[in-house]
């Protein structure tokens, strides 16, 4: 299982995924505010999701980018992909992720994508079903990320040689 980490001196590439304007209606007229979804990684097998809320874009999405920073997970990237097929599910999105052969791409929609690509994962299909909403889409994504297991790990774990876990 990946496990948190902390934010070092490394350098995180930021995207944003979606960026909502809410409006508040009172007696004094209309308040506008902003949230923005941004994820952080690496590209190196480091993921974070944040959300910030503010009264203007720019703030919102520092917000957004300090939140993410301070909850990084490492997930297991084999070779530009990922080592075996893997499903989620948080709240009504569920998506599913294939490995993929060198030169595919990253096949996968919005939301799904800027978290694939952040993690540094160039080969993949990916698939989601249910919910479109970003929040949940990309919640689902670094759930299922955060289940990979390489065959190193998986030696370990069963007290095996790394052959054995090929060849059975």
């Amino acid at each position: 299982m990946a496990n948190r980490i902390s934010a070092s001196v490394e350098e995180f590439t930021e995207k944003l995924v979606a960026l909502n304007r809410v409006v508040k209606v009172t007696k004094g007229g209309r308040t506008f505010t902003f949230a923005a979804i941004v994820v952080v990684g690496d590209g190196k097998g480091v993921i974070g999701y944040g959300l910030g809320k503010a009264g203007e874009v720019a703030a919102a999405i520092a917000k957004g980018t300090e939140a993410a920073k301070k909850n990084l997970v490492k997930v297991s990237v084999l070779k530009g992909t990922i080592p075996h097929e893997v499903s989620a599910r948080f709240g009504g999105a569920n998506v599913v992720l294939f490995p993929a052969a060198p030169g595919t791409g990253v096949v996968a929609g919005g939301a799904m994508r800027a978290v694939l690509e952040s993690v540094g994962i160039t080969d993949v299909l990916a698939k989601s079903k249910g919910s479109s909403n970003p929040h949940n889409l990309v919640k689902a994504t670094v759930v299922a990320l955060r289940q990979l297991r390489d065959p190193i790990q998986v030696a370990k774990d069963r007290n095996i040689s790394l052959e054995k876990v090929f060849k059975g």
